[in-house]
């Protein structure tokens, strides 16, 4: 499983890679492989408000759909448009292409509370 030591991670098996005042969310590894064949990604508008530990997004796999959580709270600034016509990036690329959104951040502090790489590996018992 890969859990790259760069990013931060939330419970709900999202991850956060800090880009300044911005946040990039996308579904981790973990994730991906419990999902199974990713086919649909509902993604948010931009200029949508999120908030940390509410759903954001959506992603239909051939076994179930799922809500994506915001791992911090903000204002969607970008979305990943090339998972409307390959979701399977998803799969294929969780933690690089297969991104979901970026948050312009509302409350920094809160990317602190998020988990790192080991503190993940132990909740997901890898």
């Amino acid at each position: 499983m890969n859990i790259p030591a760069d990013l931060k991670y939330s419970e709900t098996h999202e991850w956060v890679r800090l880009e300044g005042a911005q946040a990039r969310v996308g579904i981790t590894d973990h994730a991906q492989a419990e999902l199974t064949d990713v086919v649909y990604v509902e993604l948010p508008k931009i200029g949508a408000k999120v908030q940390a530990k509410a759903p954001a997004a959506v992603v239909e796999s051939v076994k179930a759909a799922g809500d994506i959580y915001s791992p911090v709270t903000g204002t969607v600034v970008a979305v990943n448009g090339a998972l409307e016509n390959n979701p399977a990036l998803v799969n294929t690329d969780p933690h690089g292409e297969g991104w979901i959104f970026v948050v312009a951040l509302d409350a920094p502090e809160e990317v602190a509370q998020l988990k790192d790489a080991a503190q993940y590996q132990a909740l997901i018992g890898e």
